[in-house]
């Protein structure tokens, strides 16, 4: 128990006392996380309002394929991934492998189906009442969008927080398509991973805090919005 302890305590000197190499894995966690769940929503969230809002031939299909896709292993993703954006892959001239253009591509392509999906599934779950109190008022397209994301903004936003805390605390294709490269492209997760293994457990536990304090502070907020959502 005696190196748990001493662990934890190293743990908080390191956070307190800045260290360079912990805060840069959390710098590069939060940056590529950030931009990712953006890129995420802006070209997410448009899909899973369609499929979720309107009726048409094939969507049944293109639901099963977006419910389908937050089935499939992160390193399988990574896998694809790497195939694609390696030297010899299609995309190898543009030199995104080991970079945090890798590690912001990995997580967006993880955060795009679960945006989708859940997207769609609020907008499907929309109370009955609602759904024709907005219809008696023939809103026109725009305004009618705009009434429904009003109507369903809180669980929409549970949607991308849910999103968000999926990908910051992904492991898998951060690994495979950045590097783990100190100092650029070492996120929270893979720092994690390879501390432990090297019995470094003070920066470990450091990260892992930091890890926990996001978690916490992401399922926080979404508890919150559940609750505005009443």
């Amino acid at each position: 128990m005696d190196y748990i302890l001493e662990g934890i305590i190293s743990a908080f000197h390191l956070l307190l006392n800045g260290d360079a190499e912990t805060y840069s894995a959390i710098k590069a966690t939060l940056y590529t996380s950030s931009v990712s769940i953006l890129l995420a929503i802006i070209c997410g969230f448009p899909i899973g309002f369609v499929l979720g809002f309107y009726n048409f031939f094939g969507r049944k299909f293109l639901r099963l394929l977006s419910d389908t896709a937050l089935a499939i292993p992160t390193v399988a993703i990574g896998l694809i991934l790497y195939a694609f954006i390696s030297r010899q892959g299609p995309f190898g001239e543009l030199g995104l492998l080991f970079t945090l253009k890798a590690v912001m591509l990995g997580q967006f392509v993880l955060a795009i189906p679960i945006v989708v999906s859940l997207t769609a599934s609020v907008i499907e779950n929309m109370e009955r009442k609602h759904y024709l109190t907005l219809m008696s008022y023939r809103l026109s397209g725009v305004k009618l969008i705009l009434a429904v994301l009003y109507e369903l903004r809180y669980s929409l936003l549970v949607v991308f927080a849910t999103a968000y805390g999926r990908i910051v605390a992904e492991v898998g294709v951060a690994m495979m398509i950045g590097g783990n490269i100190k100092w650029f492209t070492r996120t929270i997760t893979t720092a994690i991973s390879l501390e432990t293994n090297k019995g470094e457990f003070s920066m470990g536990i450091a990260l892992a805090l930091v890890l926990i304090f996001i978690a916490f502070a992401v399922n926080l907020t979404i508890h919150q919005l559940r609750r505005l959502d009443k």
